[in-house]
């Protein structure tokens, strides 16, 4: 299908009849004081688009020239008044869309991990990292409380009273 880009946006041409102006109804709104209220329109023709002048007050150009009337052809530069446009294709072209598939949503029970299913991973599982940190924690805290109870056990018998 082919468009209208005019400031970056893109218009779309899927009517047979589209009016480009200032005017609020027409297809495509050009809000520029140099573009006339009805200004212009395009009229499929076939595959292509006939534009056409509507006796505006700062004309339209295609590729440069003045014109009143004229079959477009697409990457045409076209000129709206102080405004600027490009009729090109459609990027992806002007093919039917594909069908929609279903989709079976299947229960949880069902996804589950698989008997016998092992981790391919030559990581570790967070759930491992987290066992290790927690284990030298703990091994940590056992030796400083063992060194800890050993020297108050030497402290007291240093100054123990003798048998």
């Amino acid at each position: 299908m082919p468009r209208l880009i005019i400031n970056g946006t893109v218009h779309d041409l899927v009517e047979d009849l589209v009016t480009i102006g200032r005017g609020p109804d027409n297809t495509i709104v050009i809000g520029d004081s140099s573009v006339s209220s009805h200004h212009a329109q395009l009229q499929r023709v076939g595959k292509n688009y006939q534009l056409k002048d509507l006796g505006s007050t700062n004309g339209t150009l295609v590729n440069g020239t003045p014109v009143t009337e004229t079959t477009l052809r697409f990457d045409d530069q076209i000129r709206f008044g102080a405004i600027d446009a490009r009729y090109e294709r459609d990027a992806i072209g002007s093919q039917p869309l594909s069908q929609i598939q279903k989709v079976e949503a299947r229960p949880t029970e069902l996804s589950a991990v698989p008997a016998g299913f092992t981790n391919a991973s030559p990581f570790q599982s967070q759930r491992d990292k987290e066992d290790m940190v927690r284990t030298a924690i703990l091994v940590g805290s056992a030796v400083t409380l063992l060194i800890f109870l050993g020297s108050m056990i030497a402290v007291l018998l240093m100054h123990a009273p003798p048998l």
